[in-house]
């Protein structure tokens, strides 16, 4: 049976990390913020907090909460012909249950926490690389991050998916602890 993993966490937590090592082993890849990040190319903007945010607010009003995941699932499906699958971003409660309902017991949530301190210090030195668009960091100053925090968890409810996740690694470690971590659990998942 195929999986679904999704990960979820605040910005800088480590979820695209953690995305890496699922694709290392064998995991197909989607961001399901990608829409988001296509549309702020699309429109020649510096990715960033003001840029993003008010693309997120407009999509999610034209297809409600749930449009990060139900946007998406046509691709995740055509993904899982080949195998498993590792969304990374899973953001609101509504996109939690919609993932729920549609892959029932092939859907895990995968929750990556880290200190608003030590977010908010990786944040600031990534830098945004158009031409990866699979993996992409985005830069943010302390200010815009904790702005992204209180926006994530007040409008898209963001808490709930991290505390039903069916595993939460905290990542306040090395590089090398949080990947062997995350590799018990792909282990768990497969």
């Amino acid at each position: 049976m195929k999986k679904v993993a999704a990960i979820v966490g605040m910005a800088g937590s480590g979820k695209t990390e953690a995305a890496a090592v699922f694709m290392k082993h064998g995991f197909s890849f989607i961001r399901l913020g990608q829409i988001t990040l296509d549309e702020v190319v699309r429109r020649g903007l510096k990715p960033g907090e003001d840029s993003e945010k008010p693309i997120r607010e407009t999509i999610r009003k034209k297809h409600g909460m749930a449009a990060y995941a139900t946007l998406n699932f046509p691709k995740i499906d055509a993904l899982l012909k080949r195998g498993n699958v590792v969304a990374d971003g899973l953001y609101s409660w509504e996109e939690y249950i919609a993932f729920r309902n549609k892959y029932g017991k092939k859907f895990y949530v995968v929750a990556v926490y880290s200190s608003p301190r030590t977010r908010y210090k990786r944040l600031q030195k990534q830098k945004w690389d158009k031409e990866d668009k699979k993996m992409i960091r985005r830069h943010y100053m302390p200010k815009e991050a904790e702005s992204r925090d209180f926006a994530e968890l007040e409008k898209s409810k963001k808490g709930g998916p991290i505390a039903m996740a069916d595993f939460t690694i905290i990542n306040e470690v090395s590089k090398k602890d949080f990947i062997k971590n995350v590799e018990e659990i792909v282990r768990s998942i497969k």
